[in-house]
């Protein structure tokens, strides 16, 4: 079966025509698995939305419009138009090939702009490296009367017959093989090379920008008014989009409350950028999106601006938020010893209760880190989403739940979360090397015991890595703090000296005393940096600033970068009711790490032999 995106199984009925519904059928019983199938997915600035594209790595790209058009309804066809008999009276449309011409055409030109994706000499140099096609399905008129209404000629004029699949030819008892032929039929050549992973990869970051990771969404085609616009502007030598299974979930979501458990670098977050960009498009309240972590969120306020969204979606820490919500509705804050930060919660709590604060403030809540909130702040939280829209999304993994509060240890329904049968599970770790994983989780495994879940709980999932290898992480001892300290500057400049940008870079300390010697060695060596330890500064967290950032292991949550530091693990406490909220911390903090990860340390202690062991392994 082919990968159908969105599922055919989520796509509502009054979405669909009834032949559109079958041709979706066929093309995902009669096709193998390494087809893909998108429907009713825009493109370009004019959000044309082709019924159908097809792709396959041997075969190509394919763009079918389907129309439901029964011959007694079909008054007239020309080559650039149609006259059809609706219930509302007689109307003019334009020829469906036409439509699919226009769909494929503005996507190829968008394409063209790749050189990876085109042919780099020869006589055909510049364009398209794999095979293209368009063309048309009649579900409700079969070959036989096409061919008795229409003369070949006339056919060639208005409609081939090669660029068109009929009803009796897209039956459910229809040969595979002869229902693939009639679709690479629509095709004006063919090639003998395979499009490569990375080529796929390439087409659906052209194509989809809503999927790409680390790049703007906002210029598409760019003017498609000025059809010279040079080919090959802003496309990157490597691209970054979401797997086939974040994207199939991301278009299939639905409406209502939904759950993803998902595992460190599973792609929670490309998820819910996605939900943000889609429901932004279509309501017209603000968007919530609601974190635990400062720091966390100032890097999802930058995602959520790379994907041009600023005005629509509101970014927050819940802290943050709850103190917005006492300012804007000039709520007093309760009298109490307990943390201004608690006493914020419960006014806001006892405000909205008294109806001081209103409810349903916004079209659609996302929440995430949701292993970190309480169920009396997602109980406040749930009722701020207007019922009309009722759209809720909470993403959690309890691998990362590092404070006692959280780790959703309560049913999800006495928060008024209706998640019952929405819950989906990821395993796939996308974000980390096979050896960085596999090093962090040899380590914390003893801590991360899974455990069974009923319906209300999901169950505590071990990671699968995506396939992605690299050095395997190392792990340095040393003498003293200051041995460690300029271990850690002379890394770094080497690091410089070979390209690595220092955005790229994170320090991720066990305790403030030594983020601050760290940033000082850093400073006093002359190289940028910042170190997040006051609130004002983790709310001014630029992810893309040229400066190596330090931060704890708990402000780390949620961030990746391609080299992580883990170092002071000699400042840890080994006794053994430590051990095992020091190892969760030091698994959020080693799954930073994308690509390169060192750990140091200046004391012998349970962590560093520990670490020291499955680094020389």
């Amino acid at each position: 079966m082919a990968t159908f995106i969105p599922a055919l199984s989520t796509i509502p009925r009054a979405r669909m025509t009834p032949g559109e519904r079958r041709v979706a059928q066929r093309l995902d019983s009669l096709l193998e698995d390494d087809y893909i199938v998108w429907y009713d997915i825009p493109l370009g600035r004019q959000r044309r939305y082709p019924d159908f594209i097809v792709l396959h790595p041997a075969r190509g790209l394919l763009f079918l419009e389907v129309k439901d058009w029964k011959l007694d309804t079909l008054h007239s066809i020309t080559p650039e138009s149609a006259v059809i008999d609706t219930p509302k009276g007689r109307k003019t449309v334009s020829n469906p090939l036409i439509q699919a011409r226009q769909y494929a055409f503005t996507a190829l030109d968008q394409l063209e702009r790749d050189p990876q994706l085109t042919q780099s000499d020869g006589r055909y140099q510049g364009k398209l490296c794999f095979p293209y096609g368009f063309g048309v399905i009649f579900p409700n008129i079969t070959r036989r009367q096409w061919d008795e209404a229409m003369s070949e000629e006339a056919q060639e004029r208005v409609l081939p017959g090669h660029r068109l699949i009929c009803q009796d030819e897209m039956l459910a008892t229809a040969d595979p093989e002869a229902f693939q032929e009639r679709l690479w039929a629509m095709f004006d050549y063919r090639f003998g090379e395979k499009l490569t992973l990375p080529q796929l990869d390439r087409i659906r970051w052209q194509l989809f920008p809503e999927v790409r990771i680390d790049a703007p969404t906002g210029d598409l085609f760019g003017d498609e008014e000025q059809s010279e616009a040079p080919a090959t502007n802003a496309v990157p030598d490597i691209v970054r989009v979401m797997d086939l299974q974040q994207e199939l979930l991301a278009r299939s979501m639905g409406d209502g409350h939904r759950v993803i458990h998902g595992v460190a670098g599973s792609g929670k977050t490309l998820i819910l950028g996605y939900r943000c960009l889609h429901l932004a498009q279509a309501t017209t309240k603000p968007i919530l999106v609601l974190c635990f972590n400062i720091t966390l969120a100032a890097r999802l306020r930058c995602f959520i601006a790379e994907k041009g969204l600023t005005e629509k979606v509101k970014v927050h820490h819940f802290h943050e938020w709850c103190g917005q919500q006492l300012k804007t509705y000039h709520v007093d804050l309760l009298p109490g010893s307990r943390p201004v930060y608690e006493r914020q919660v419960e006014s806001v709590i006892h405000a909205v209760d008294q109806g001081q604060i209103p409810r349903a403030q916004y079209a659609a809540v996302m929440i995430d880190e949701g292993h970190d909130f309480e169920q009396a702040w997602l109980k406040l939280v749930v009722q701020m989403i207007d019922p009309d829209t009722n759209s809720l999304l909470l993403l959690y993994d309890d691998a990362q739940s590092i404070y006692q509060k959280g780790a959703l240890k309560f049913p999800l329904s006495s928060a008024g979360i209706q998640a019952r049968g929405r819950t989906t599970i990821l395993k796939l770790n996308y974000r980390n090397t096979r050896e960085i994983l596999s090093f962090a989780y040899e380590f914390a495994q003893d801590f991360l015991t899974a455990h069974d879940g009923d319906d209300d709980h999901v169950p505590l999932i071990a990671p699968e890595v995506a396939g992605v290898s690299g050095p395997k992480p190392a792990f340095r001892a040393f003498k003293s703090d200051d041995a460690e300290a300029h271990y850690l500057v002379r890394c770094i400049q080497t690091w410089q000296e070979h390209g690595t940008e220092l955005n790229s870079i994170a320090v991720v300390y066990t305790s403030n005393a030594q983020g601050k010697r760290f940033h000082e060695a850093l400073q006093s060596a002359g190289i940028p940096s910042r170190c997040l330890q006051q609130s004002f500064d983790k709310h001014r967290y630029d992810p893309q600033a040229q400066e190596v950032v330090l931060l704890s292991r708990q402000s780390s949550k949620g961030l990746e970068f391609d080299t992580v530091l883990l170092s002071g693990l000699g400042a840890l406490d080994s006794a053994e009711e430590k051990q095992a909220q020091e190892a969760r911390l030091l698994y959020v903090g080693m799954t930073r790490a994308r690509r390169r990860l060192m750990v140091t340390g200046s004391k012998v202690n349970w962590y560093t032999e520990r670490l020291s062991e499955l680094a020389s392994a």
